[in-house]
């Protein structure tokens, strides 16, 4: 079982990636929630609608841009999964923070923070923006894991992703989830035995 202070020891903490600089003009910031079920670490994404404008269907962590109003990127991964998923903010254990990772595009700079959450949540979806929420085993994930290159805008690039049954995980979101599994690298071997 992978404690609070294991995850603490592997992760940064948030005023080490605070700290740290990434491409990115716009502030934001999202909250990688992991719980622990049948001795594996699992974390939690959201798919977004097939009918938004920007980033329609795409997997994500929750989480946004950083509003005036926030006082730091915490609050905001915070607020933003409060809002998106109906997590609270009492249930999450925040347990540390990875370096931030810039988005090409939209031009975000995204700071991840890393919580542990009790497993078995009961989701409320913000239905303007999220069509479900899913829920991965990082033994999967990595099992999941290739190079492949994708087309996007008419583009063609190579980079990571992840592919759970018929999700792709691709972009931002497998970026910091490659810097995740990388931190996490022993506890994730460990539990997928």
């Amino acid at each position: 079982m992978a404690t609070s202070g294991e995850l603490r020891r592997l992760l940064l903490t948030p005023e080490e990636s605070a700290a740290m600089d990434a491409p990115g003009r716009t502030p934001a910031a999202v909250l990688v929630p992991l719980y622990e079920e049948d001795g594996a670490l699992h974390a939690v994404f959201t798919k977004r609608r097939e009918d938004l404008e920007q980033h329609a269907g795409e997997i994500s962590f929750p989480g946004g841009r950083h509003d005036d109003g926030d006082p730091d990127l915490v609050f905001t991964a915070l607020r933003e999964s409060e809002e998106e998923i109906g997590l609270a903010r009492a249930d999450v254990e925040l347990v540390g923070a990875l370096p931030p990772i810039g988005t090409f595009v939209t031009s975000y700079r995204v700071h991840p923070f890393v919580g542990l959450i009790a497993p078995g949540q009961a989701w409320t979806l913000q239905p303007t923006e999220v069509d479900v929420v899913l829920e991965y085993s990082l033994p999967a994930l990595v099992a999941g894991h290739e190079m492949k290159r994708l087309l996007r805008k008419g583009v063609p690039f190579r980079t990571h992703t992840y592919t759970v049954g018929e999700e792709l995980i691709w972009g931002a979101t497998a970026r910091i989830l490659c810097l995740l599994l990388e931190r996490l690298g022993s506890l994730v071997k460990a539990s997928g035995r």
